[in-house]
């Protein structure tokens, strides 16, 4: 169990507060839907979960391999929908290093698709992930 507080802050932003290390984080309301985006907005912050916990189980496993992952980068790109208003679609672009390799790469893959965050999405959100290989 993790517990998060969360307190409005006005001009519809909240402060997020990580019980365990006390760390925060500050969401803002995106532009278009009366904030001033100054800020990663909630549905920014699932997007960065999904990416994040991607990368993270992948090299989780990569280090249990002795697999270098270093230089791994992960663009997480969302899009909104409307009626409800709600993460729509979810384009992931994980790069991984070209080094790796066959068996490797299926590997990380299957891990990847299998981060918690991925079934905890509702089935209605759309996910474009695109895995590639790069020195």
């Amino acid at each position: 169990m993790v517990e998060i507080g969360i307190s409005y802050e006005g001009s519809l932003r909240t402060r997020c507060v990580h019980g365990p290390s006390v760390v925060e984080l500050t969401t803002d309301a995106p532009v278009d839907n009366q904030g001033r985006g100054e800020s990663f907005s909630p549905t920014d912050l699932l997007a960065a979960a999904l990416g994040s916990c991607m990368l993270t189980t992948m090299a989780i496993r990569a280090e249990a391999e002795r697999w270098s992952l270093m230089g791994a980068r992960v663009r997480v790109e969302k899009h909104m929908a409307a009626a409800p208003r709600r993460v729509g679609r979810l384009v992931v672009e994980i790069d991984l290093p070209a080094a790796l390799d066959e068996a490797a790469r299926v590997t990380l893959e299957r891990v990847a698709w299998a981060c918690p965050v991925k079934p905890s999405l509702h089935p209605d959100v759309e996910l474009d992930v695109r895995f590639r290989y790069a020195p």
